[in-house]
């Protein structure tokens, strides 16, 4: 037997604890008596004697649902009741529960939860059903395939035998050879009861009755808060701090001095925000960030991208698209820009720490998307070990790739508060911090060519891509390993769904003006914008019917041929409302596919485009949470909406312009279009749900837009100002 360490107490009774690592089974061993300890081992599932089954849930919470999908997939091959679940959240950086797709690294994003893990559960599930079986066999004195489970029971049919998984959890297992549990083992998908079904998730009632804790409502014994007074100008630094008028406000304690600004901490959070306030601070004003315009940069990328005597790094590429571009009878190029995003996470940043008196341990409470990095941040910044920290992982209220980087800052500025006060300290930020000092979605420039044969066959295509690089910034450990190749930046100009033997897609890499991070759909967001409103350029130009003209591309690929014809009988595609006109898309994220179709109406008078309707149908192969998986998909459409007609950042002299909601506008409840989803039923293994809706929806608006008007928006967002213009020209 695998031997374990041991930390915590076990409440009373007896359990089965099962350690199931990467690989599958390792290790098992009963726990009986009141003060029994509890392994701290590499265990997905732990059976009390009461009936619970509690199983580990690796990764974190933002309200993907995440923490339902996972555990129920452990629970599908367990045959559990899906009421005896009781999930458990991983906090530790341990690597031995790592996303296999990230290299045993903890790290929610990506859509790759399921994707990620779906393999390794089932295995976990069905090799600690095989060890209830095993137990209960030797109980009775049976042959263990005599024996059969039915939810949290092991039942003997011969005899008319059952035992329950909490009854079997009090059994002695001695002598009990682990069992050996392989894909043959696991259930036909045919025999599923929980996975492809309608089950709730987890964690919606303690949402809906305001129990669950975000990071912003944690509070601990003795807490003090504090507010950050931040440079207005990335790389500035204080150069004088008059903190006087801070320090006369009623429950102010003290200032700290931060690596980018300065800490008030107060007893109570008003009065930190007030110290804040009150600080005087003069700034350096040497930084290169000052002299940063995000209008100025993004027509430098322009430029960069059409230069094509500048080299790139190549992101894929297939034969000669260039040169069979330069063969072509036609060719055909177009530049298409976009816009910084921010993230607009209905949680601000926040992160409780209370560092240990010889500042080299802490208890943390903090809210990211990966334990392995929040470790590393915390190790770094108190330059210690990871078995001095107690970490304890927090449901996000959001998050979209913004609580992603290697250092969180939010988190630094905690620990060094609370080292400096010798307390425990809350840092919260405002909404207007957090979007002012927003990590956001690059830029990007982009210029399409393509070819077209005299019978409007595509013959060739280019796409370039002018970006900084956002794995740079945000993950420069990760860029040393991958360097020039982005995947934050460049994801979906893969364009791999279409049969494009001749294409080429690179990235020019541009100097950084903003402060970086992965966005919903990430390079997807925009890329795909570019390349499915370049389709339908091409199409027009081959007088053709759009859909028709990306089927053709399509022969190779009959499952992504299946959603463009579903959607086109799903948008009676061809004869729009009066007044309306219908655009299409077809994109992806990673192995999923989608294709959307939108109706959309123009006043031409203010410039605003409505978005009415938005038919979608999606392949993302298996999927575990039908119910999930569409609010999610929805979710991403919205995100998409909304990145299309409304969001955008600028940047003046090195400080973003946008304050708050009223001057950064998301798309309103009332402008959120009727969604209609057809999600597929797949036998083929599950891919990624998360973000597959958001890449389709800005081109399909931008070539309904053409379909209405007969001009083309090339610039996103679509504001008025821009749509006006474009009407003019």
């Amino acid at each position: 037997m695998t031997h374990f360490s041991r930390r915590g107490v076990l409440v009373a009774g007896s359990a089965l604890v099962l350690g199931i690592g990467a690989k599958g089974l390792i290790g098992f061993e009963t726990a009986q008596a009141a003060d029994s300890s509890l392994l701290d081992a590499n265990a997905w599932v732990r059976i009390d004697s009461d009936g619970a089954i509690t199983i580990i849930f690796p990764i974190t919470e933002m309200g993907q649902g995440s923490s339902t999908a996972l555990p129920l997939i452990v629970a599908e091959e367990l045959d559990a009741e899906w009421d005896d679940v009781v999930v458990e959240q991983l906090h530790r950086d341990d690597r031995t529960y790592g996303n296999p797709i990230f290299g045993k690294v903890l790290y929610t994003a990506g859509s790759t939860g399921v994707y990620g893990y779906f393999d390794t559960l089932r295995l976990a599930g069905a090799q600690a059903r095989a060890l209830l079986l095993a137990i209960a066999a030797k109980h009775w004195g049976v042959p263990v395939d005599s024996l059969t489970t039915e939810p949290s029971q092991v039942v003997h049919a011969a005899s008319g035998q059952r035992l329950t998984y909490g009854e079997i959890a009090g059994l002695p297992a001695d002598g009990i050879d682990l069992p050996e549990a392989d894909k043959t083992a696991l259930k036909h998908r045919d025999q599923y009861r929980l996975i492809g079904k309608e089950i709730p998730r987890l964690d919606i009632p303690a949402k809906t009755r305001g129990e669950e804790t975000y990071a912003f409502d944690v509070r601990v014994p003795g807490m003090l808060y504090a507010s950050v007074l931040r440079s207005p100008v990335e790389g500035e630094t204080p150069v004088s701090v008059d903190e006087s008028a801070a320090l006369a406000i009623p429950g102010v304690r003290q200032t700290v001095t931060l690596p980018d600004g300065i800490a008030v901490v107060a007893e109570r959070a008003e009065a930190a925000i007030a110290g804040k306030l009150a600080l005087v601070v003069e700034w350096t004003t040497a930084a290169p960030a000052h002299s940063f315009d995000s209008d100025r940069s993004l027509a430098d990328y322009a430029e960069a991208a059409e230069d094509l005597s500048r080299d790139g790094a190549t992101w894929r590429e297939e034969g000669d698209g260039p040169g069979t571009i330069a063969k072509a009878d036609r060719a055909l190029k177009a530049t298409y820009r976009s816009d910084y995003a921010y993230h607009a996470q209905i949680e601000p940043m926040a992160a409780v720490a209370s560092v240990d008196a010889d500042g080299k341990g802490a208890e943390v409470w903090a809210a990211t998307q990966t334990q392995s990095w929040t470790m590393r941040t915390i190790t770094q910044v108190l330059q210690t070990k990871p078995e001095r920290i107690r970490l304890h992982m927090l449901t996000m209220g959001g998050s979209f790739g913004r609580r992603t980087a290697l250092t969180q800052e939010y988190l630094r500025d905690a620990l060094l508060a609370s080292k400096a006060v010798a307390a425990p300290v809350k840092v919260l930020w405002s909404r207007e911090e957090d979007l002012k000092f927003g990590w956001f979605r690059p830029t990007a420039a982009q210029h399409m060519r393509a070819g077209l044969s005299k019978e409007g066959k595509l013959e060739g295509w280019h796409h370039r891509v002018a970006s900084p690089s956002v794995i740079a910034y945000f993950n420069p450990l990760r860029w040393s390993q991958v360097d020039p190749h982005d995947i934050i930046a460049m994801r979906g100009s893969e364009n791999k769904f279409y049969q494009l033997p001749d294409m080429r897609a690179e990235h020019i890499i541009t100097e950084r003006g903003a402060r970086l991070a992965p966005w919903r759909g990430i390079g997807a967001s925009y890329t795909s914008f570019a390349a499915e409103a370049f389709m339908d350029e091409l199409a027009e130009a081959a007088e053709s019917d759009p859909i028709a003209f990306r089927l053709q591309l399509l022969q190779h690929n009959p499952r992504g041929r299946r959603l463009l014809e579903r959607v086109r009988e799903m948008s009676n595609w061809g004869r729009p409302e009066q007044g309306r006109a219908l655009g299409v898309a077809f994109a992806g994220y990673g192995d999923s596919m989608a294709a959307g179709v939108v109706e959309i109406s123009l006043d031409g008078e203010s410039g605003v485009i409505r978005a009415h309707r938005l038919w979608a149908a999606i392949d993302a192969g298996l999927v575990v949470a039908p119910d999930n998986a569409r609010a999610q998909i929805e979710g991403g459409i919205v995100f998409g909406v909304s990145s299309a007609l409304k969001e955008r950042i600028t940047i003046k002299k090195g400080e973003v312009e946008q304050n708050n909601f009223y001057d950064y506008e998301i798309v309103r409840a009332n402008e959120v279009p009727e969604i209609v989803i057809d999600l597929e039923s797949i036998d083929a293994s599950p891919t990624g749900i998360g973000e597959v809706g958001t890449p389709m929806v800005a081109p399909a608006i931008a070539n309904a837009f053409f379909a209405l008007t007969g001009q083309r928006l090339r610039h996103m967002p679509f504001t008025p100002e821009r749509v006006t213009g474009a009407l003019a020209s």
